[in-house]
């Protein structure tokens, strides 16, 4: 079984949000996305039942993002790939997945394990993409996924009150939840290991991935960045008798009821 982990390198999102002059976030000092170890976590358990399993992580950005790729090592896995090319920044979803597909293409994978969305941009959108551009089935928002000897790969999707119980034929894209599992920790052995698994660098030359539908050809363009206002000062009501019809009044003018 051949499992390929789609992981992003984000901003550090405790940290105060800082932007470039030319609209893009700035990924200095960033790391790997939080919800992208639950994917990792997935292909691991996998790796941990099926014999010959092997795992690839693969991300698209600056060269700082291999820096997520070896904290994915770091979780255990056995290569990884770096798509690096001055010509992407500035990419959006749509040009993001389109060089991912390419990559995959390039990989062979049976199974392609994402996030449900990434901790900075979170449209949710790369998963759904990727099946798209490969023609395979898509299974998103797995609360839990089981593999069968038979190739078909099954999920639980707990949405909007309801749950569903999906399946799909390898190949396949699926997309995983933070209810699905909690991630492993690296370890010590496996930080030092991760120093010395193979990481591939690939330009989309090597991809042939237009220059001309990424970056700054992207379907979306950010104009600009405003700051959130300060937060302002709360109203503070006294508990005079007269509590339970303000705070009514309040609501009523906020058009909260």
């Amino acid at each position: 079984m051949n499992i390929v982990v789609c992981v992003k390198y984000v901003p550090d999102m405790a940290a105060q949000p800082r932007f470039t002059a030319d609209h893009r976030a700035d990924r200095a000092g960033g790391q790997l996305s939080e919800l992208d170890e639950y994917a990792v976590e997935q292909a691991l358990r996998v790796a941990d039942t099926v014999p010959g399993t092997h795992v690839t992580h693969l991300t698209v950005g600056p060269p700082p993002a291999a820096e997520a790729l070896r904290r994915a090592l770091a979780m255990g896995g056995d290569a990884a790939v770096h798509v690096s090319d001055d010509a992407v920044a500035g990419s959006d979803a749509p040009a993001t997945a389109l060089i991912l597909a390419a990559a995959l293409r390039r990989l062979t994978p049976d199974l392609v394990l994402c996030a449900m969305a990434s901790t900075d941009g979170g449209t949710s959108l790369v998963p759904a993409m990727l099946a798209e551009h490969l023609e395979w089935p898509q299974l998103t928002f797995a609360a839990e996924m089981t593999l069968d000897e038979g190739g078909i790969v099954q999920i639980r999707r707990e949405a909007a009150g309801e749950v569903r119980h999906l399946a799909a034929e390898l190949p396949a894209v699926v997309s995983v939840t933070d209810r699905i599992g909690d991630p492993r920790y690296p370890s010590f052995k496996g930080i030092m290991a991760a120093k010395k698994k193979p990481l591939d660098t690939l330009t989309l030359a090597d991809l042939g991935v237009p220059a001309d539908r990424v970056g700054p050809a992207a379907r979306t363009v950010v104009d600009g960045i405003t700051a959130r206002p300060p937060r302002a000062a709360g109203t503070i009501v006294p508990a005079e008798g007269e509590g339970g019809r303000r705070l009514a009044d309040f609501l009523s003018t906020q058009k909260f009821i």
